[in-house]
């Protein structure tokens, strides 16, 4: 009787899994993919996680989400009297591969005027991290020029 009742959750944890908007069907069905070994080190040790005083007058924040997986990302820039991005943090709700790519984001932007920073492109976030096709969403284009756009307008 036990382990008809095992069975049974087992079952009706499969078909939950199977009807999860985060987690498609044509995934559970493949092997195993294990994240590179850049993506563990930017998600296990994140860059610049956290706010700046977002009242301040050189510090523009941005917002974008994710709907094909429901990721959450916030980006917040501080921009000197030259135009220079002088620091920058995130907080992200996601995957491992958005942590890892809004990690990596922040390293990157550091030291750029604005413009150079939108230069960036998340083919570039995606080749640095390895990140498989499936995962090229989480370092969107639109994402970090959303985001950067997003920042500047409220500097």
């Amino acid at each position: 009787m036990a382990a008809a009742g095992a069975g049974r959750l087992r079952r009706a944890a499969s078909a939950l899994l199977l009807r999860s908007p985060r987690l498609p069907a044509r995934e559970l069905s493949a092997p195993a993919r294990l994240y590179h070994k850049k993506v563990v080190d930017h998600y296990e040790n994140p860059r610049n996680v956290g706010s700046l005083d977002k009242t301040s007058k050189n510090v523009g924040t941005g917002l974008v989400g994710a709907p094909a997986c429901g990721d959450v990302m916030k980006l917040q820039i501080q921009v000197d009297e030259k135009g220079k991005i002088v620091d920058a943090r995130f907080k992200t709700f996601g995957c491992g591969s958005a942590i890892a790519s809004s990690s990596l984001a922040t390293e990157w932007v550091k030291g750029k005027t604005v413009e150079e920073a939108l230069t960036i492109k998340n083919t570039d976030i995606a080749k640095e991290l390895c990140l498989p096709p499936v995962k090229l969403h989480c370092s969107r284009k639109e994402g970090m020029r959303s985001r950067l756009n997003a920042s500047m307008e409220v500097y």
